[in-house]
């Protein structure tokens, strides 16, 4: 074991508040959590799957951890821990017009002639037929690409025929969305609480060609003077994420507007949100890699449509590779999935550090967050008050009856419960949690609160793990998650993660720690490397440096687990075995909780009466989960 020191608390009848310490007075920074990806009723898609009511205001207010109306079942939910902070981000396309149509708040334009005023009327009384029927999605489905796009062949997936829409039969709708936009920024501002709780102003670009998912997260700590300054830029715009940094550079400097831009569902991008070039096929050159660095500083690791981290394709070695896959394109008829390496996170880094040998910039050094992408108004990443994908998918019974998207064969129990965002910052504020977006000071979760702490560098002391003062050692002597370390000149020592993992303090008992580790070899090749680095019980690394699963305690009959497996708090003064001080490299830290019931699991166990005593677990999904942790990674460069 390559450990310096290895520390394993495991419970022992004390509390957990006794070891659970996320904040303590006089740290640097502070952990708070959040969700930076939730769709209210004012998101096109949103709404035509049922959720006509859910608005900003419901969104922070369940945040918050006050009690809300859920949309589609009526009944009164609440989150079982509220958020430090909250996202809304409801589609740029089409941004509130769904909405202002069935609800008759819609203003026409005066201008349009007598045969446009009655197509307009027309398409106006079918979107309103097709909602008061639930066959909302038809429009939506039918708006979508259909032919599919072999992310091999060259071909530039936006000037695809099969991508171009319909003409718009509802005219100039600029008014409306305006008059959207302008009510979720007020709701943001009506929400903000600097130090208690934040809401930041934000909406999705969602660029869709030929079903390749490119979307993005936009987000901007500014309130409403510099956002009602202008309307948010969506794919019917431009579907070249270029364009969209483009316009976010024009705004900012026209409003005074700060903004970050967040891609997010990779796992299905058929191959472009990380590939070794641009969209439009051109060699990725240093404009382009510092352009994307500027202004992507995150991408969202984990969401309700699966886990972006990686796939047993890409790393076989990983067991832990095939987590909460998504196979399903965004698309209407889609082709089969394929994996490629364009479309997962930690082959992205890989690629990152290849295209950074040769030209000398890296357009993919990135952090990493969780969020959950729900279209209900409600972030929910908890596993037993999970409340779907859409509203629709809310509660069992419409979960195979309703498929996300017509064509596909995803499912409520295909959807994951995930994700949150964990952010180191000063304070609870718009202008703080910026900047650790910036500097990249995050890191995602599955929807558990693991509370990480992890730095690199080099001459950490050996008590560093057993100080209270965890940060400031680590802060003093390395770097934090999403910092970038150069080789002192003095040393050849390898370089050394600090390491603290402590369990949610209402959740699952630690299975392990592990480190992610990427470097290139002489050629400019990158290659991959797990090192479990810290654990629970008496374990012991067998001679591939692998180790044994953690006992597994879910009731499959019941859903219930105990934590009578695993620890309460994980750390470790670790140092690389095969650090080369020549070599381009990037380390991040996974942590694993032991196995937990899985929504599906709950929804069996729910509906054990109607299946005539028997649990019968969905075949969409397991029983079990073994939700985790990811890092923002470390970079090193020589």
């Amino acid at each position: 074991m390559h450990n310096l020191i290895k520390r394993t608390v495991v419970l022992t009848g004390l509390s957990v508040s006794a070891f659970y310490g996320s904040v303590k007075a006089g740290e640097p920074t502070q952990l708070f959590w959040g969700d930076m990806h939730l769709h209210t009723s004012y998101s096109f898609d949103a709404f035509l799957s049922q959720n006509y009511s859910a608005t900003p205001d419901t969104a922070y207010r369940w945040a918050k951890g006050q009690p809300v109306i859920h949309p589609y079942t009526h009944a009164k939910v609440r989150i079982d821990t509220p958020l430090d902070f909250l996202v809304v981000s409801d589609h740029a396309e089409g941004l509130g017009v769904m909405r202002a149509i069935v609800n008759e708040t819609d203003q026409l334009n005066t201008e349009l002639t007598i045969s446009q005023s009655i197509k307009r009327w027309f398409a106006k009384q079918h979107i309103r037929y097709k909602v008061s029927v639930d066959e909302g999605m038809d429009i939506f489905n039918g708006l979508l690409p259909v032919k599919a796009l072999n992310s091999e062949d060259g071909a530039d997936p936006v000037q695809d025929p099969a991508n171009t829409a319909p003409e718009p039969l509802l005219g100039d709708l600029n008014l409306t969305r305006e008059t959207a936009w302008h009510e979720i920024i007020d709701a943001a501002d009506r929400h903000y609480n600097p130090g208690t709780f934040t809401s930041f102003i934000g909406w999705e670009w969602s660029s869709l060609p030929t079903g390749a998912n490119l979307h993005r997260v936009v987000v901007s700590p500014n309130g409403s003077k510099q956002a009602k300054q202008y309307l948010p830029f969506g794919s019917d715009q431009s579907q070249y994420p270029e364009e969209l940094w483009r316009w976010l550079d024009e705004t900012s400097e026209r409003t005074g507007s700060e903004f970050i831009a967040i891609p997010h569902n990779s796992n299905v991008s058929k191959g472009y949100m990380f590939a070794e070039t641009t969209l439009r096929g051109e060699p990725i050159d240093t404009q382009y890699a510092r352009t994307r660095m500027r202004w992507e500083p995150l991408v969202e690791m984990t969401q309700i449509k699966g886990d972006s981290e990686t796939h047993s394709q890409l790393s076989p070695t990983d067991p832990f590779a095939d987590f909460e896959n998504y196979p399903f394109y965004l698309q209407a008829d889609p082709e089969a999935y394929r994996v490629a390496k364009g479309d997962y996170v930690r082959s992205g880094l890989r690629t990152g550090l290849e295209i950074g040998e040769k030209i000398g910039v890296n357009p993919y050094k990135f952090g990493l967050i969780g969020s959950t992408d729900s279209h209900t108004g409600i972030s929910s990443a908890e596993e037993e008050n999970f409340w779907g994908k859409f509203a629709h998918d809310s509660i069992p019974e419409g979960k195979r009856k309703n498929a996300v998207i017509g064509g596909t064969k995803a499912t409520g129990w295909n959807m994951s419960a995930s994700g949150l965002a964990a952010v180191w910052a000063e304070e609870n504020t718009r202008e703080s949690l910026f900047a650790a977006f910036k500097r990249r000071e995050v890191y995602a979760t599955t929807g558990p609160r693991i509370q990480v702490r992890v730095f690199a560098g080099w001459g950490f002391p050996k008590h560093a793990i057993d100080a209270e003062n965890i940060a400031e050692l680590g802060y003093s002597h390395g770097v934090p998650m999403g910092g970038d370390l150069t080789r002192p000149q003095a040393t050849d020592e390898s370089i050394q993660l600090l390491i603290r993992a402590v369990k949610d303090p209402k959740g699952a008992n630690l299975d392990r720690v592990q480190v992610v580790k990427s470097w290139l070899d002489e050629g400019g090749h990158s290659h991959e490397q797990i090192f479990n680095v810290a654990w629970s019980g008496q374990r012991s690394l067998d001679s591939q440096g692998q180790l044994a699963p953690v006992g597994d305690t879910v009731d499959r009959e019941t859903g219930l687990y105990t934590n009578t497996q695993g620890s309460i708090e994980l750390s470790t003064l670790w140092q690389d075995p095969n650090f080369d001080m020549n070599q381009r490299a990037f380390y991040y830290v996974r942590v694993l909780q032991i196995p937990t019931p899985r929504h599906s699991l709950y929804d069996a166990v729910a509906a054990k009466e109607i299946n005539r005593g028997k649990v019968q677990i969905p075949s969409e999904g397991p029983a079990v989960i073994q939700e985790r942790a990811y890092t923002s990674p470390i970079w090193y460069t020589p």
